[in-house]
């Protein structure tokens, strides 16, 4: 019998019990749509948060007072600090003991820095002040206007630079730049808005305000205070871990107690890694529930099958009667099975792309190609694993035997 003899009696097959037929390509089309869109939630997320991660700067190294470190080293903790100083920045911008520092950054944060225009209040979540490398370090350019230059820095200039959130609560949809807002009962010119970044379900990256380090610290935190934190750049994505452990030979010897370091280090390129590695097995482990569904779907083409063999037996034996081969047979009951299969696999297919287009627990999937292909191979696979045993089964039935069938 030939291949399009065999799929038209499949066909038939198929069609004879349509409902029956469609129960079991479902199966199939939930195991295959399941792995496509559970594939394509983990590869979201972990897109989403290597964007939240890059939107950071890959290659900038964060260093803080206090708690845990991040880093190459073992993290460590420790109930004393000293504070960040411009000392240690200009330390730190020291090329000879830190060639691998492209540029340092200071950092203070002022809190609750009420923002008013027009008689609108707003508070943003985070106030910075800090200095025009922020921009490049931090991977914060504007979209409109321009940042603080060095000029305004050393001249004390009261000039913002705002996130978009703070745009849209301060002035809707009117045009900022140029306008004077208040800052904590300050003036301030609204020199530049910065591109936006958007939120990553905990926090907003756009809620900011950014203003020169001088201004801030004269106007609101104060000098003696101390820097929040410091950003350091690397030359390159290459030079993280080196820059970093730079940064910690410099600031180790006057921030230490008993020996030990009381800062802590964020190496953003060990972050970026470790967050792949995570969202790496988080997305196998889904791919491999759903790959359940996938086993079941197989199992009730495997039972399906068995069921139209039954009903079938004097039909077979009149075919081998007449001379079918045990090939031939078996090849039609085969071709039967991977036709429900590769329906089933291809409605799956189309289920899990318009799925993937919909938000999932405040993640938007992200398809990933290889699970389309890989969901699709193994469904088929599958429905014709389990259905050789109902082929092969039909295929070895005696003629007699068949005949006699009621």
């Amino acid at each position: 019998m030939s291949a399009r003899e065999a799929l038209r009696m499949a066909v038939q097959g198929v069609l004879a019990n349509r409902m029956r037929s469609l129960l079991t390509m479902l199966g199939l089309t939930i195991g295959v749509a399941s792995v496509i869109i559970l594939v394509a939630v983990g590869h979201g997320s972990a897109v989403a948060v290597q964007k939240r991660i890059e939107g950071l700067g890959t290659n900038a190294v964060t260093i803080m007072t206090g708690g845990f470190g991040f880093g190459r080293g073992r993290p460590t903790q420790f109930s004393s600090f000293t504070q960040l100083t411009l000392k240690d920045v200009k330390a730190l911008q020291d090329q000879i003991s830190a060639p691998d520092i492209k540029s340092v950054t200071p950092i203070v944060q002022a809190s609750s820095v009420a923002a008013t225009f027009g008689g609108v209040s707003y508070t943003p979540g985070t106030f910075i002040g800090t200095t025009p490398s922020y921009e490049e370090a931090k991977n914060a350019p504007v979209q409109a206007g321009s940042f603080f230059t060095s000029a305004d820095e050393t001249g004390h200039a009261r000039v913002a630079v705002l996130g978009t959130t703070v745009v849209t609560n301060l002035f809707g949809s009117a045009n900022p730049i140029g306008q004077t807002i208040k800052l904590g009962g300050v003036n301030f010119v609204v020199k530049g808005v910065l591109t936006s970044k958007g939120s990553d379900g905990f926090q907003d990256a756009d809620d900011i305000v950014l203003a020169p380090l001088t201004t801030t610290q004269e106007l609101l935190t104060g000098v003696s205070s101390g820097l929040s934190q410091i950003v350091i750049e690397a030359k390159s994505s290459h030079q993280v871990n080196a820059a970093a452990d730079e940064a910690s030979s410099i600031l180790t010897p006057t921030h230490s107690s008993n020996g030990v370091a009381n800062f802590r280090v964020l190496n953003q390129a060990s972050l970026l890694a470790t967050s792949n590695s995570t969202n790496h097995t988080f997305t196998v482990l889904l791919a491999a529930v759903a790959a359940i569904s996938l086993l079941v779907g197989g199992i009730g083409v495997m039972n399906i099958m068995l069921v139209t063999v039954t009903e079938r037996t004097r039909e077979i034996g009149i075919r081998k009667a007449i001379g079918a081969r045990t090939g031939d047979i078996l090849g039609q009951f085969l071709t039967e099975a991977v036709l429900l299969s590769v329906l089933g696999g291809l409605l799956g297919v189309g289920a899990g792309l318009v799925g993937s287009r919909f938000k999932i627990v405040g993640v938007q999937p992200v398809v990933a190609a290889y699970s389309v292909a890989l969901a699709f191979a193994v469904g088929v696979a599958v429905g014709l694993f389990f259905g050789i045993y109902p082929a092969k089964r039909a295929a070895t039935l005696r003629p007699i035997d068949a005949l006699r069938y009621e």
